[in-house]
């Protein structure tokens, strides 16, 4: 076996196993002033004991490997790592959420790529968290999450969830990705912090709900069934907008949109470019990208002349760029 890749002296802070197809660590020296130990994408199925004598380790990855819920068990125990950061369990076999609730100094947790049903358990995980991941599970209810007064980064996309909820407390919220779930309406709670928010691929069918988040700088929301342009007018910060494949017919709400640099309308039903202009007309010299392709409307005379006459910087009209 190569020698895993590590930041070398005689006592290394950072061991990277990635991709060494390991069943277990027997043969691997694991020095104690380690601090970051990522064995990603091995076939490992129970926690080497060693690990939890790193008293120094922030950072441990065990994503892509064989783990189920009795193979991280020794992790709730394991009081020598208590000051632990960052712990990746993505992709793996886990059914349920692990009890973390020993590390009371965890930044980032990530269980995605499981099969887990619920999100119970997660009260138990600090407080301090910044960042949450439990994407493509089977969860079905948003809960315990409301004391994570801190956390930035919420991602439970690619689950079976029907109702927003329980975000009223995560008032520092910066990105939330909930995309490819069965949300049919927008309850954000009034979350004035938030920068990102992904619904693409759900059962929406209007874009009312997001009038609160005056911070927002992202909005996706391709692949519903949406068929106006709404709600739109204080998003003062919105820098990207995609509404593509939805079931526009006019581009509209979005005239003081002064930001907004990216606009994605492609595989709609706009059927013209009339009154175009006076619908962007806030947004008329900071857009630089817009798509329209697959929609009745890219056939109009003239048309990309007419989308450069209005969009004075446009740089790119579907996929033809400009110098």
């Amino acid at each position: 076996m190569d020698s895993p890749m590590g930041d070398g002296g005689e006592n290394p802070t950072v061991l990277d196993l990635t991709s060494y197809q390991l069943r277990d660590l027997d043969s691997v020296d694991l020095p104690p002033s380690l601090t970051e130990l990522d064995l990603t994408a091995n076939r490992l199925s129970k926690l080497d004991p060693r690990i939890a004598q790193l008293s120094n380790l922030k950072k441990l990855s065990l994503r892509q490997n064989l783990f189920d819920d009795s193979g991280v068990e020794p992790l709730a125990t394991s009081h020598l790592i208590a000051d632990l950061e960052e712990l990746v369990l993505r992709d793996n076999q886990l059914k349920k959420v692990p009890d973390v609730s020993i590390f009371k100094k965890l930044l980032v947790f990530d269980v995605s790529f499981n099969e887990i049903p619920t999100l119970q358990g997660l009260s138990k995980v600090s407080t301090t968290l910044r960042e949450l991941y439990v994407s493509k599970n089977e969860v079905t209810k948003m809960e315990e999450i409301d004391h994570f007064h801190a956390l930035q980064i919420l991602e439970l996309g690619s689950n079976n969830l029907r109702v927003m909820e329980n975000l009223q407390n995560l008032i520092n919220l910066q990105e939330l990705w909930l995309g490819r779930n069965r949300f049919k309406t927008v309850n954000l709670c009034g979350l004035k912090c938030i920068k990102k928010i992904s619904l693409q691929s759900n059962r929406l069918t209007s874009m009312t709900g997001f009038e609160e988040c005056v911070a927002l700088e992202e909005l996706y929301l391709s692949h519903n069934g949406i068929s106006k342009m709404e709600g739109l007018s204080t998003l003062a910060n919105l820098r990207v907008l995609d509404v593509s494949s939805n079931k526009l017919t006019e581009i509209s709400d979005i005239k003081k949109l002064t930001q907004l640099e990216d606009l994605w309308l492609n595989d709609n039903n706009i059927t013209s470019l009339d009154g175009i202009a006076e619908a962007v007309a806030g947004s008329r010299d900071a857009l630089t990208t817009i798509y329209l392709e697959r929609n009745p409307c890219v056939n109009s005379p003239n048309y990309i002349v007419t989308l450069k006459e209005i969009f004075r910087n446009i740089q790119q009209i579907d996929s033809e760029l400009f110098g």
